[in-house]
């Protein structure tokens, strides 16, 4: 019984699935697109959203430094997904490499927690963007009730409670445009995104270059703030728990190998897509956090568009709809990859027999139809009923299981299968790995508990679904049983 439990998904097998076309998905995106899709999905969230409410809440001004911590992170992990995806090039990213290397119930958990982190980031990025639609109307003189901007329910001092709305209804009418688009095939959204993500880099650029003369120091001080007397509120703790909270912002990285399958050439685009996709971000993330809380004190930032509360508190006001159009746009990308990586999770999962057969069928347009109609509907009733910062502490967890995953699985694969052709190696193995998954883990531990029994609960779900339905529907079981 428990040797099944971890019987492994043989390397050979994942690449020959990885050349397959017939039934499959098709491989069209280039260099670009990849690194597009990535910085797609991490300038979003993160930067428009998530950066206020980690400020005000947990590191203050130092939430550059919060950053610079989880980029770190991300990079000994980004390194190890490199090494997986160019040399397992196919759909499921963290799932098909676990599985691989550690066996089919690490594999199931990897990619239940993925279904965590692309499922809620969908829905989280879906709050934000309504967020800033709002906050574009009410500049232009429409303003949309709040009934129908905010989630009915609030998460305030660990309790639940009503806040008196109906329904968050333009997170929910973002997540049905993007389901829409992605029906119509991976590469006419990749065009889309790749003119989006041109213009919201624009737009960051601008609030950076505008924002800067703005700037009163006075509001970097203390830099630090001091610790209230609890671990993660603000303090040495206060940064580590701010890393965790927006390492939300960095899971456009590995979203980029969801798609290895649509890839024209993985071997040699997605380590280069990976990487260039996080450093770009970094740089972006770090100046845009130091020039938001130099013009808006840390204090005031914990609303859901803290950039374009920065723009209208400067009293720049040609650049205050040009950056809220920004936002919208590139909140959209970020719906837009995290849907599509959700799909091609639930899609490699089908495959291999743990979720059912409904999950893998593609349209005429080579796109896994049912899989994201399945997410669509999720992302949507997630996105218009819970508030963004459940979804996106949730997210956070998720991201940091399935990277410290990774991290270790790369060590596993080099005792394994050491003779395996690797395009790409991650460098000084086991120092990046161990690394990854240490930096990774401790900003697990820094999150708040509240998250951590959302997470039991999640996983236990979804060791339910295991037992009940995926090990006996598993492949690997059927072909063991003939």
């Amino acid at each position: 019984m428990i040797k099944k439990l971890f019987r492994r998904k043989p390397v050979d097998l994942i690449i020959t699935e990885s050349l397959e076309t017939e039934g499959g998905l098709k491989r069209s995106l280039s260099l670009w697109h990849l690194t597009a899709l990535g910085i797609g999905a991490i300038i979003g969230t993160g930067i428009f959203v998530l950066t206020g409410t980690a400020a005000a809440n947990y590191a203050g001004p130092a939430l550059t430094i919060s950053f610079i911590i989880s980029a770190f992170g991300c990079a000994m992990a980004g390194l190890c997904y490199a090494e997986f995806a160019s040399m397992l090039p196919v759909a499921g990213s963290a799932y098909a490499y676990s599985y691989s290397t550690l066996g089919e119930f690490i594999a199931w958990f990897i990619g239940w927690n993925l279904v965590l982190e692309y499922l809620f980031a969908a829905g989280t990025v879906s709050v934000g963007w309504s967020g800033y639609v709002a906050s574009l109307f009410d500049g232009i003189g429409m303003h949309i009730p709040t009934a129908l901007t905010v989630a009915p329910f609030m998460h305030v001092g660990g309790h639940w409670a009503l806040s008196g709305s109906i329904v968050n209804l333009p997170a929910v009418f973002i997540v049905a445009v993007v389901a829409a688009m992605l029906m119509r095939g991976t590469r006419q959204s990749a065009g889309v995104n790749n003119v989006i993500v041109f213009i919201k880099i624009m737009v960051i650029v601008l609030f950076i270059a505008f924002g800067i003369s703005y700037i009163n120091t006075q509001n970097w001080v203390p830099y630090i703030p001091q610790n209230t007397g609890s671990f993660g509120h603000f303090g040495w703790s206060g940064i580590l728990r701010g890393a965790g909270v927006i390492f939300f912002a960095y899971i456009g990285f590995d979203a980029v190998s969801t798609v290895a399958q649509e890839a024209k050439n993985p071997q040699r685009d997605m380590p280069r897509a990976i990487m260039m996709s996080l450093v770009i971000c970094t740089v972006l993330y770090v100046l845009v956090t130091a020039v938001a809380t130099g013009i808006v004190h840390y204090s005031k930032l914990d609303v859901s568009a803290p950039i374009a509360l920065a723009i209208d508190t400067a009293g720049i006001k040609w650049l205050s709809p040009l950056i809220k159009l920004g936002a919208i746009a590139g909140l959209t990308t970020v719906v837009l990859v995290m849907s599509m990586g959700q799909a091609r999770i639930f899609f490699a999962m089908s495959k291999d027999g743990l979720l059912p057969k409904f999950f893998s069928k593609v349209n005429e347009h080579k796109a896994p139809a049912n899989s994201t109609l399945i997410t669509g509907v999720a992302a949507a009733l997630i996105a218009g009923l819970l508030p963004i910062n459940v979804l996106g502490e949730l997210v956070s967890i998720g991201t940091l299981a399935a990277f410290v995953i990774v991290c270790i699985s790369v060590l596993v694969l080099r005792k394994t299968h050491p003779g395996i052709n690797r395009p790409f190696k991650t460098p000084m193995v086991p120092l990046v790995p161990v690394l990854g998954a240490i930096v990774c883990a401790a900003q697990m531990l820094a999150l708040p508990v509240d998250t951590w029994i959302r997470l039991v609960v999640w996983t236990i779900i979804g060791f339910i679904i295991y037992f009940a339905y995926s090990r006996k529907h598993s492949k690997l079981h059927v072909a063991e049983s003939k």
